[in-house]
């Protein structure tokens, strides 16, 4: 079995399979072990731990997870890399399972029944851009168990996930993370590390899982309705955003009210709200 994590091997397997990589799986694979041990530490895994791993692609990182936790299931969509992973690269490890559907599909909540017995697992894996905002906002709602999700993502993204009310960066996303879990950008990854060479730089980043939310709304749901409403047009007020979203069913005299009563005024934009503020909104108007 190769160890992956270097050019020389994956190449290697990738020629060996005559694997060619997908544009709309967004596949670029990681081959520089350094950074691969950083990510095992900064998502603390022991062999306590029972890890989701998400696209594990040719296997790189699932083979330093295998190492270290427990038990590893993988996910991942691209049937042409099931032979890969069974046949080849993972095939010295009994404690993983690798499962070929797409991560939006898999009911991860009887995972976590069957592999964890019901307690919260950890999530680690690289994902692509234009995937990465559903995967996560899917783990968050479904509220599965989980301790943390450390991935790697386009830098960009990292840095929106945890910025705060003003930024350019801030918006729905930002709201959401800091609402379900704590942020923290571990590490920065050159293009470089990559095959292929994506077009920017990514980031490694830690979301851990409150016990409880940071704040409380009356109405989860509600006050995520409003966050997007808010941000869907970020130029406008959020009388005329909220006024105008036909889902939330609230008068821009209503906002104007509730605004009021915050001590805001009528012009506010959503990109000056904090987290706390969005829920006091939403109780307001709800």
């Amino acid at each position: 079995m190769a160890t992956l994590g270097n050019p020389t091997n994956t190449i290697a397997i990738l020629q060996k399979y005559d694997f060619n990589f997908q544009k709309k799986f967004g596949q670029n694979f990681l081959i520089d072990s350094n950074i691969l041990e950083h990510i095992i530490d900064a998502a603390e895994i022991t062999k306590d731990d029972c890890v989701l791993e998400i696209g594990p692609g040719i296997g790189t990182m699932t083979q330093y997870l295998c190492e270290n936790a427990r038990e590893v299931v993988a996910v991942e969509i691209d049937k042409k890399l099931i032979p890969i992973l069974e046949n080849d690269t993972l095939a010295a490890y009994d404690n993983i399972t690798i499962i070929n559907e797409d991560i939006l599909k898999v009911d991860i909540n009887q995972i976590v029944q069957e592999k964890n017995a019901g307690k919260p697992i950890k999530v680690v894996a690289n994902l692509p851009y234009y995937i990465t905002t559903p995967i996560i906002m899917g783990l968050f709602e479904s509220h599965v168990p989980l301790d943390s999700i450390t991935i790697m993502v386009q830098k960009e993204v990292a840095d929106r996930m945890q910025v705060g009310p003003g930024t350019k960066d801030y918006g729905a996303l930002s709201l959401a993370v800091q609402y379900y879990a704590k942020p923290k950008v571990m590490l920065t990854v050159p293009a470089g590390c990559f095959m292929p060479r994506p077009n920017v730089d990514s980031a490694v980043i830690k979301l851990t899982r409150y016990q409880n939310p940071p704040v409380k709304a009356s109405d989860e749901h509600f006050m995520f309705e409003i966050i997007r409403a808010s941000f869907n047009q970020r130029r406008k007020t959020l009388v005329n955003g909220l006024g105008n979203a036909s889902n939330l069913k609230v008068t821009k005299e209503e906002v104007t009210k509730a605004l009021e009563q915050m001590g805001l005024p009528a012009t506010i934009r959503g990109e000056a709200l904090t987290l706390v503020q969005f829920a006091q909104l939403s109780d307001l108007l709800r």
